[in-house]
């Protein structure tokens, strides 16, 4: 396993979340093998080997052959996509929902399919955690569900919501979050499924693809190449970075040691709070001998190129840290453990 990777999952190991609540549990993640499922499986993996724990873990995915071996040995595989029903006859004590596209390419190229993901795949994960009685359910939404702020909103809590156009087919992404948010809720007062949900801010590290068309992925691809970091807008969107372990610790606290009667929680660490030019700034910034400039290369603005329309959103963490979470790593310690681990697995 890379060295960052290991380090990262020993440290939410060591969290003070119930994870005795998982001892002789079965298991599904779906999405197992994209940046936020692949930290989730392998912290249970190595949860299983440090504790002798007794879970029997599942992982939902189209292409297991990007998870890697050392993990994807651990776990059953299911091979399909959460879009359609799961045929199974196993009972599961807790589905984590975290499938769903993440590229601003994807949501562009494949609007439908986007919005198929978060609504279908959790109608049919919510139906099997349902069936199984399931002492848990998490869904992985995001900040996007908010939208643009009006003009009195900078920092959303979890009850203050912006406006986002459902007739904007960029929404596909926000809108299916929010529909597959309703059916939680619905869940939840139909059936009593223990229903939870995580919307996290943008969340980086390793893992994640650098050519996704996310800013954050173009500008490490800058870094680790050792040239000046491009940016194709003026950068002054506002938003908020969480490095990989800090989100996945905070799922595992929203599932395990929050209230049964809470429901949803924000993720965000306020405290990196930048715009797009001070990100790329902070990228720069990290790594000094390199002697990186900003570089500004503006497209004429053509239609729908799959970033969020969003200019500023800013998610409070107060409800969540009422649980115990608390980031661990700056923005600036996050962005030089991923170029570490792009660097020890070569990507380029």
């Amino acid at each position: 396993m890379n060295s960052v990777i290991r380090e990262d999952i020993q440290s939410i190991l060591a969290e003070k979340i119930n994870w005795d609540k998982l001892k002789n549990r079965t298991v599904l993640l779906t999405g197992a093998s994209g940046m936020l499922g692949s930290y989730i499986i392998s912290t249970l993996v190595e949860l299983n080997e440090q504790k002798d724990w007794g879970m029997h873990l599942y992982g939902l995915m189209r292409h297991p052959k990007k998870l890697k071996p050392e993990i994807r040995d651990h776990i059953d595989v299911i091979t399909q996509s959460v879009t359609e029903p799961i045929d199974t006859d196993v009972k599961f004590d807790y589905v984590l929902h975290t499938a769903s596209p993440a590229s601003p390419l994807i949501m562009r190229e494949d609007p439908v399919g986007t919005i198929a993901a978060n609504t279908l795949g959790a109608w049919n994960t919510l139906k099997l955690a349902a069936d199984s009685n399931a002492s848990g359910y998490l869904f992985i939404s995001s900040r996007e569900i908010y939208g643009q702020p009006y003009a009195d909103q900078k920092v959303f809590s979890e009850d203050t919501y912006g406006f986002v156009d459902p007739l904007n087919p960029r929404s596909c992404y926000p809108e299916g979050k929010k529909a597959a948010e309703t059916m939680c809720a619905c869940y939840r007062a139909q059936y009593g499924l223990n229903t939870k949900i995580a919307r996290l801010a943008h969340t980086f590290g390793p893992g994640m693809r650098i050519d996704d068309g996310r800013v954050q992925a173009d500008f490490l691809r800058d870094v680790v190449n050792d040239r000046n970091i491009v940016l194709k807008s003026e950068g002054t969107a506002i938003r908020t970075y969480t490095y990989v372990r800090d989100a996945v610790a905070a799922l595992f606290y929203i599932l395990l040691n929050s209230p049964d009667d809470e429901m949803v929680y924000n993720i965000s660490s306020e405290a990196d709070t930048v715009s797009i030019r001070q990100l790329a700034e902070a990228m720069a910034d990290a790594y000094p001998e390199k002697h990186l400039k900003l570089e500004f290369h503006i497209p004429e603005k053509t239609g729908n190129d799959g970033t969020a329309p969003f200019t500023l959103g800013i998610l409070s963490s107060d409800k969540i840290k009422t649980i115990g979470w608390q980031p661990a790593f700056t923005l600036k310690e996050g962005i030089q453990r991923t170029v570490t681990y792009l660097n020890e697995e070569g990507i380029r």
